[in-house]
C-alpha cells in the first residue's frame, strides 16, 4: 500500500524530498491519507501527528523522532503517526520555525534588542549541529560560550509553540480523521453485503437448478 512500482534514486529521492513532485497540495493529502489508514482511534492518529509536529518546533534536531515517539507513548498517542507528524519539520519549514521559536524565547527571557544575539546573525543550523558534537565530547565551554545564548532562547520558546502547534493539528484532524474511518468502515461494510447477496442469489441459483434437476430425474 502506498508504494512505488518503480524505485526512485538518490538523487530523486532528495528531489522529491525538497520539492514533491505531485504538488504540496497533493502531498498533503497523500500524507493525510497515510495517517488516516494506519489502525487506530481517530484521537490516537490525530494526537500521534499533532506530537511529530509539536516535537519538530524543538531544537534538537537528530532526535525528532525519538522525541515524538516518547510524548506519544505518554500520551497514548500513535507512534507510527508520530513519525509522520514530523515531516512537518523540513527544510522549507525549519528556517522559519528556528527564528520564530528564537524571537518568542528572547522575548519569554525579556531579552532586548540591544542584549544577546539576533536571529538575522546566527547560523541556527551549524549551531544546532556543533551544539550536538559539543555534547557527545563534553565541551562545556562551547555549550556555555557560544552555544548556550542561541539555544536556551530557541529552547525556552519551543515549550509555548509547541503546545500550541500541538492544539493547531490535534483539533482539526481528530473530527476529520473519524469522518475519514467512519466513510471507509461503510464503504467496506456495503461491499461485503453486496458479496454476501452475490453469494445468496447464487445458491438459491445453484439451489434451483438442483430441484430441476431431481424433477426432471423423477
Amino acid at each position: 500500500m502506498f508504494q512505488r512500482r518503480q524505485k526512485l534514486s538518490i538523487f530523486q529521492r532528495v528531489r522529491q524530498f525538497f520539492w514533491p513532485s505531485a504538488g504540496w497540495k497533493r502531498s498533503t493529502r497523500y500524507v493525510f491519507h497515510r495517517v488516516a489508514r494506519i489502525p487506530g482511534s481517530a484521537y490516537s492518529l490525530a494526537a500521534g501527528f499533532a506530537c511529530g509536529a509539536a516535537i519538530s518546533f524543538t531544537p534538537f534536531i537528530g532526535l525528532h523522532f525519538v522525541l515524538s515517539a516518547l510524548l506519544a507513548y505518554i500520551m497514548r498517542a500513535n507512534i507510527v503517526s508520530s513519525a509522520i507528524g514530523t515531516v512537518v519539520g523540513n527544510p522549507w519549514t525549519f528556517p522559519f520555525i528556528w527564528v520564530g521559536v528564537f524571537n518568542v524565547g528572547r522575548f519569554i527571557m525579556h531579552v532586548d534588542e540591544a542584549g544577546g544575539v539576533v536571529a538575522k546573525d546566527v547560523d541556527f543550523l551549524n549551531v544546532m549541529t556543533k551544539s550536538m558534537e559539543a555534547m557527545h565530547r563534553l565541551d562545556f565551554q562551547f555549550l556555555i560560550e557560544t552555544s548556550a545564548p542561541v539555544m536556551v532562547p530557541m529552547l525556552v520558546g519551543s515549550v509555548p509553540v509547541a503546545i500550541v502547534v500541538w492544539m493547531i493539528f490535534f483539533f482539526p484532524l481528530r473530527p476529520l480523521i473519524a469522518k475519514y474511518q467512519a466513510a471507509r468502515h461503510h464503504k467496506r461494510t456495503r461491499k461485503a453485503r453486496k458479496r454476501q447477496a452475490g453469494t445468496y442469489e447464487a445458491g438459491k441459483i445453484e439451489a434451483g437448478k438442483r430441484e430441476e434437476g431431481q424433477n426432471e430425474n423423477k
